[in-house]
Parts: structure tokens; sequence; C-alpha cells
């Protein structure tokens, strides 16, 4: 018994290891087993679900496979934002360098954005993991998706972490004229920012 589990194991280990480059296979097929605790992140940023699972979680869980720190959709964005760097030590880990320079600049910026961009996160970026339903004639699964799709905005939304697009494309169903209204929209916005009190003296505290 032992050893099935050591063979299976290391069968694991070697197609985690061959996914994870840029050579063959180009395509893993895998059942709702490799949904947990597998990354393929390296060199993959598109899934393609052959059946939808009833839970949100569940969906997370897939798609956090490829969407994961540092993944390949996390390098091309940050490729195509590098444009700004003037120095480049081609002697050094050229990636460190790029996040490097994107995690000054969010600083600098101060834009209030949080410390899980550039490494986990870059909204800016043209590149979006890619999703492929594959669905049978007649079937549902298409309005399954965007049920599912909708209930994992309302879940990651009790977290505090939605994805932009995500949530935009929920609200536009419910309300399709609420992206044109900014006081309907401000209805949905959720201020976290620190409150300021002003002391009799003049002195702000956070």
């Amino acid at each position: 018994m032992q050893t099935e589990h050591a063979d299976r194991g290391d069968r694991d280990d070697k197609v985690r290891t061959a996914f994870n480059s840029p050579f063959k296979p180009f395509i893993l097929t895998s059942t709702s087993i490799g949904q947990e605790g597998l990354d393929f992140h390296l060199y993959c940023h598109e899934i393609y679900h052959w059946n939808l699972p009833s839970n949100p979680i569940d969906l997370e869980q897939r798609e956090g496979r490829i969407n994961r720190y540092k993944g390949h959709l996390i390098r091309k964005n940050a490729r195509d934002m590098m444009s700004g760097m003037t120095q480049i030590d081609y002697s050094q880990d050229l990636w460190e360098q790029i996040f490097r320079y994107l995690d000054e600049k969010r600083r600098k910026e101060q834009t209030g954005q949080c410390e899980m961009i550039p490494y986990w996160i870059i909204e800016a970026g043209k590149n979006k993991i890619i999703r492929h339903v594959l669905t049978l004639p007649m079937g549902k699964d298409i309005q399954k998706y965007k049920s599912v799709k909708n209930t994992l905005v309302s879940y990651r939304l009790v977290f505090g972490q939605p994805r932009q697009e995500d949530l935009i494309e929920y609200l536009e169903n419910v309300h399709e004229n609420i992206i044109c209204d900014e006081k309907l929209l401000s209805r949905f916005l959720i201020n976290l920012c620190p409150l300021i009190f002003t002391k009799p003296n003049g002195i702000n505290n956070t």
C-alpha cells in the first residue's frame, strides 16, 4: 500500500515538473483531484473546464492552480509594464529586478494598492486568465457557469478580495445602467480607509 502511494506521488511530481516547463506537454487533463494542492502556473494561464463544479469554492480552487504568485499571467503583464526601467543588470535575475521595480513604483505612486500587487495581481495588464467551458448541445453549462461565477463574486466580496472585472460584470448583470450612474455605483463601494480624528489642538491621528 505504501509502495502504491509512493509511486503515485512520484508520478505526480514528474507530471507537475514536466508541465511547469516551456516544453511539452502543453495540455494537461486532470480530474477534480487535481484542483487542489498542485501548481501549474509557471507557463500556463489558460484553463478548460471539462465540467463545472457546483460551488464557487471548487471553481476558485481549480483556477487557483494557474493563477498564483509570479505565475505566467503575472510575468507577462509585468514584462509589458517594465518600459520605464532605466537600469538593468543582466548579471542578476531579470525577473527579480522587474518585480522590484514595479513594487517600488507602486509605493511611490501611493495609489493605495495592496501588497499583493505586483506579485499576485496586476489588474492593469492586458493579459487575463483564459477560461473555456466545454458544453454539450442543449446543455445547461453556460447558464450554470454564469451562476457559479456570480456566486464566486459574492464569495470573494465576503473576504474583501473581488476581482474587479468579475465584480463589474456582476453589477452590470444586476443593474444594467449601474456603470453609467456614479451615484448608484457608490452605493456598492465600501470605504476601508482608516478614520481620521482631529484633536482640539489641530493634531490629526489615524
